[in-house]
């Protein structure tokens, strides 16, 4: 596979940005039809997931509905939805073959919601793949870089 480094934090950044600007469908549509979005336990990211809990362990049906449910107005959490803006910074190819490149890339997250400001950081763990001849996310893994969750003690967000 030979994507070049520019097309990598390109395809990075508008994943940020469709997060932020709350276009979900289009975030989900990211994914490649394999695609999983995974947040392992805080201070465990390599938990397996079939023994630990996991905040989030979403397959590609999974992830989609998410979107399509913090879109809703029933989803009391995030309905008006939080201001966030997200820093992607550090991205780093750190393994590629000819069917896929792993993408290491430290975030921050910051979450406005009625007069709170909440950080979120962390390290994003990527592994993108090409699919009908586009980049796509086969597995993005938040391993959040918290002592734990403030103030609900849960993710309600898409990081």
């Amino acid at each position: 596979m030979n994507i070049t480094r520019q097309a990598i934090e390109d395809f990075l950044y508008l994943e940020a940005e469709l997060l932020d600007e709350w276009k979900l469908e289009e975030w989900a549509a990211l994914f490649s039809a394999k695609g999983t979005y995974l947040i392992p336990p805080i201070g465990n990211p390599n938990a397996d997931s079939a023994k630990s809990l996991y905040l989030v362990n979403d397959d590609r049906a999974r992830l989609e509905q998410r979107a399509l449910r913090l879109l809703k107005k029933e989803a009391h959490v995030e309905y008006p939805h939080s201001s966030t803006l997200r820093n992607y910074n550090n991205i780093r190819i750190k393994d590629q073959d000819e069917n896929s490149i792993s993408v290491k890339c430290n975030f921050t997250t910051y979450r406005s919601k009625r007069a709170d400001l909440d950080s979120f950081i962390g390290v994003l763990e990527f592994k993108l793949v090409i699919e009908n001849g586009e980049l796509k996310i086969e597995e993005k893994k938040v391993v959040l870089k918290l002592e734990s969750l403030r103030p609900q003690g849960k993710v309600s967000l898409i990081l």
